[in-house]
Protein backbone atom coordinates (compact mmCIF):
# COMPACT_ATOMS: atom_id res chain seq x y z
CA UNK A 1 0.00 0.00 0.00
CA UNK A 2 2.82 2.45 0.73
CA UNK A 3 2.65 5.67 2.68
CA UNK A 4 -0.62 7.53 3.13
CA UNK A 5 -0.29 11.33 3.12
CA UNK A 6 -3.22 13.67 3.78
CA UNK A 7 -3.85 17.40 4.00
CA UNK A 8 -4.60 18.29 7.60
CA UNK A 9 -5.72 21.53 9.19
CA UNK A 10 -4.42 22.02 12.74
CA UNK A 11 -5.24 24.63 15.36
CA UNK A 12 -5.36 25.26 19.07
CA UNK A 13 -8.64 24.53 20.87
CA UNK A 14 -9.84 28.13 20.34
CA UNK A 15 -8.94 28.15 16.61
CA UNK A 16 -7.01 31.40 17.18
CA UNK A 17 -4.61 30.15 14.51
CA UNK A 18 -5.01 27.34 11.98
CA UNK A 19 -2.30 25.90 9.72
CA UNK A 20 -2.53 23.42 6.87
CA UNK A 21 0.13 20.70 6.68
CA UNK A 22 0.89 17.50 4.82
CA UNK A 23 0.58 14.73 7.40
CA UNK A 24 1.58 11.08 7.34
CA UNK A 25 -1.09 8.63 8.51
CA UNK A 26 0.47 6.15 10.92
CA UNK A 27 -2.07 3.49 11.88
CA UNK A 28 0.57 1.90 14.13
CA UNK A 29 0.67 5.01 16.33
CA UNK A 30 -1.94 5.42 19.04
CA UNK A 31 -1.93 9.23 19.24
CA UNK A 32 -1.25 11.99 16.75
CA UNK A 33 2.21 13.58 17.00
CA UNK A 34 3.28 17.09 16.03
CA UNK A 35 6.81 18.51 15.86
CA UNK A 36 7.67 21.04 18.57
CA UNK A 37 7.83 23.84 15.93
CA UNK A 38 4.15 23.25 15.05
CA UNK A 39 3.17 23.20 18.74
CA UNK A 40 5.01 26.49 19.30
CA UNK A 41 3.48 28.07 16.20
CA UNK A 42 -0.02 27.16 17.42
CA UNK A 43 0.83 28.04 21.05
CA UNK A 44 -0.34 24.63 22.28
CA UNK A 45 -0.35 24.38 26.06
CA UNK A 46 1.19 21.21 27.52
CA UNK A 47 -1.28 19.25 29.67
CA UNK A 48 1.11 16.57 30.93
CA UNK A 49 3.69 14.03 29.81
CA UNK A 50 3.48 10.47 28.50
CA UNK A 51 6.09 7.77 28.12
CA UNK A 52 5.82 6.23 24.65
CA UNK A 53 7.44 3.22 23.03
CA UNK A 54 9.14 3.84 19.67
CA UNK A 55 11.34 1.83 17.35
CA UNK A 56 14.28 3.67 18.92
CA UNK A 57 13.19 2.95 22.51
CA UNK A 58 11.14 4.79 25.11
CA UNK A 59 10.65 8.56 25.01
CA UNK A 60 8.89 10.95 27.36
CA UNK A 61 6.81 13.43 25.36
CA UNK A 62 4.62 16.34 26.35
CA UNK A 63 0.88 15.97 25.76
CA UNK A 64 -1.57 18.63 24.67
CA UNK A 65 -4.85 18.96 22.80
CA UNK A 66 -5.21 20.07 19.20
CA UNK A 67 -8.06 20.82 16.83
CA UNK A 68 -7.67 18.78 13.67
CA UNK A 69 -9.58 18.57 10.40
CA UNK A 70 -9.21 15.68 7.96
CA UNK A 71 -11.46 15.10 4.97
CA UNK A 72 -13.88 17.79 6.17
CA UNK A 73 -14.29 16.22 9.64
CA UNK A 74 -12.94 17.99 12.70
CA UNK A 75 -12.52 17.49 16.44
CA UNK A 76 -10.25 18.36 19.36
CA UNK A 77 -8.01 15.37 20.11
CA UNK A 78 -5.05 14.52 22.34
CA UNK A 79 -1.66 15.07 20.74
CA UNK A 80 1.98 14.38 21.60
CA UNK A 81 4.67 17.02 21.03
CA UNK A 82 8.00 15.72 19.71
CA UNK A 83 11.48 17.20 19.51
CA UNK A 84 12.58 14.23 17.37
CA UNK A 85 9.83 13.69 14.78
CA UNK A 86 9.87 16.37 12.09
CA UNK A 87 6.45 15.75 10.51
CA UNK A 88 2.86 15.49 11.65
CA UNK A 89 1.83 11.86 12.21
CA UNK A 90 -1.88 11.06 12.36
CA UNK A 91 -2.49 8.26 14.88
CA UNK A 92 -5.24 5.66 15.10
CA UNK A 93 -7.13 7.45 17.89
CA UNK A 94 -7.59 10.56 15.75
CA UNK A 95 -8.80 8.47 12.82
CA UNK A 96 -11.30 6.66 15.03
CA UNK A 97 -12.62 9.86 16.62
CA UNK A 98 -13.17 11.34 13.15
CA UNK A 99 -14.81 8.15 11.83
CA UNK A 100 -12.10 7.55 9.23
CA UNK A 101 -9.90 4.63 8.22
CA UNK A 102 -7.28 3.91 5.59
CA UNK A 103 -8.62 2.10 2.54
CA UNK A 104 -5.81 -0.36 1.71
CA UNK A 105 -6.90 -0.59 -1.94
CA UNK A 106 -6.70 3.15 -2.67
CA UNK A 107 -4.29 4.35 0.05
CA UNK A 108 -6.77 7.10 0.92
CA UNK A 109 -8.87 7.90 3.97
CA UNK A 110 -12.41 6.61 3.87
CA UNK A 111 -15.48 7.15 6.05
CA UNK A 112 -15.86 4.46 8.71
CA UNK A 113 -18.55 3.61 11.24
CA UNK A 114 -17.67 4.34 14.86
CA UNK A 115 -17.86 1.32 17.13
CA UNK A 116 -19.55 1.45 20.52
CA UNK A 117 -18.25 -1.90 21.77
Amino acid sequence: MGHVWVKAKLGDETLAKVVEVDALVDTGATLTVVPRRVALDLKLKPTGKSTVETGAGKLELERSRIWIELEGRSEVVPVLISDVIDKVLIGATTLEVLGLRVDPLTGKLKEWTLLLY
